[in-house]
């Protein structure tokens, strides 16, 4: 038996409301989206596995539609799926008087409900979530049927507002299989037993790295578990360091060069660090034009050269300025008001923009 899981697909989000792009990266949900149920049919999944937010929020008949026509498209696949905190059933819900198609399984019990598919010889468990927070921890109540049936649990959760759970507690209650969703970073919780599949794709520039599925191949109920990278682009940070010798474009430069090796499909939040010349004024409008950036963070500071400041200065208000903090700055605060305090002293023009 093969199956596949995914979770946290978030159909309907639109990821960086505001930029450029976010229209397309809605777009992009329901691509991968569609490219995981044609690897369904490519790979012979026979189980697929939706451990959760499947949509970013309640779904309305259209939604629905849509994903149950991509549903009908799978040769051999039987799905299972679960509700999880962002497209919670509401008693209003279309969710649940929705006609899925026959190879649709929906556990939208608030309470565990198994579903057994003996031409697979597999059970498979679950509930969904009726309101958007649980803090009880209801997996750690839930115990397999011992048979000789590989079986799955199929959750959503692991932190205090959403359900949070116990590992050894989880380890212990005789599953083969543990799918969890909720987490958007792939991980493992428990070896070779329970996974989180992380969202399909990246949702938020939180969610850094690589993003998927997760492949099961079960012999003689011992799993294999295998990950596939399908997402369209990753969120990336990447810091650029400045130097006393760089000018406007040369950090620009260096932006772009950063963007170009690591990928300019990939979204970005720059940081640029390191000593400046005290003059220069750095055009973040300028830079955001390298690429998909969502935002640059300016921690650089000026390279004031203090033994050269004390001698040119000596008994002006510089001078006096820069020796009232005697050999050198007694912490980081300190230092930071000797270069604030600088830069207001010797470049009275950069305030003024």
């Amino acid at each position: 038996m093969r199956f596949m899981h995914i979770a946290d697909v978030h159909l309907g989000a639109a990821p960086d409301h505001g930029y450029l792009w976010a229209r397309e990266r809605g777009r992009e949900l329901w691509e991968s989206f569609r490219r995981c149920i044609e690897d369904a049919n490519e790979k012979k999944i026979d189980l697929l596995l939706i451990a959760g937010d499947l949509f970013h929020r309640q779904p309305d008949m259209q939604e629905l539609q849509e994903v149950n026509y991509l549903f009908s498209t799978l040769e051999r696949t039987i799905v299972v799926l679960i509700a999880g905190n962002h497209d919670h059933l509401k008693p209003s819900s279309a969710y649940t008087a929705f006609p899925w198609n026959e190879n649709v399984i929906c556990l939208f019990s608030p309470e565990c409900e198994r579903v057994r598919l003996p031409e697979l010889k597999t059970e498979i468990y679950g509930f969904s979530y009726h309101r958007q927070e649980i803090s009880e921890p209801l997996y750690d109540g839930i115990v397999a049927e011992k048979n000789d049936y590989f079986k799955i649990l199929l959750a959503h959760g692991g932190d205090a507002e959403h359900i949070p759970f116990n590992k050894q507690t989880l380890q212990s209650a005789g599953f083969d299989y543990i799918a969890l969703g909720h987490i958007h970073k792939p991980q493992v919780v428990l070896r070779n037993l329970a996974m989180y599949a992380g969202a399909l794709e990246p949702i938020d520039c939180n969610d850094v790295g690589p993003h998927g599925y997760i492949i099961g191949e079960v012999q003689r109920k011992k799993v294999k578990l295998s990950f596939v990278e399908v997402c369209s682009r990753e969120y990336c940070q990447e810091e650029i360091t400045v130097t006393e010798s760089d000018t406007v474009y040369s950090v620009r430069e260096k932006i772009a060069v950063a963007i170009r090796e690591r990928g300019a499909q990939h979204t970005y939040r720059i940081t640029l660090t390191g000593e400046r010349q005290p003059r220069l004024m750095l055009d973040i409008r300028e830079y955001m034009k390298c690429g998909r950036i969502l935002e640059i963070i300016d921690r650089t500071v000026p390279a004031f050269h203090l033994q050269e400041l004390r001698r040119e200065y000596r008994g002006q208000l510089i001078g006096n300025f820069i020796e009232s903090f005697g050999e050198k700055p007694k912490g980081l605060v300190e230092e930071k008001a000797l270069r604030y305090g600088l830069e207001a002293l010797l470049y009275p023009e950069k305030q003024r923009r």
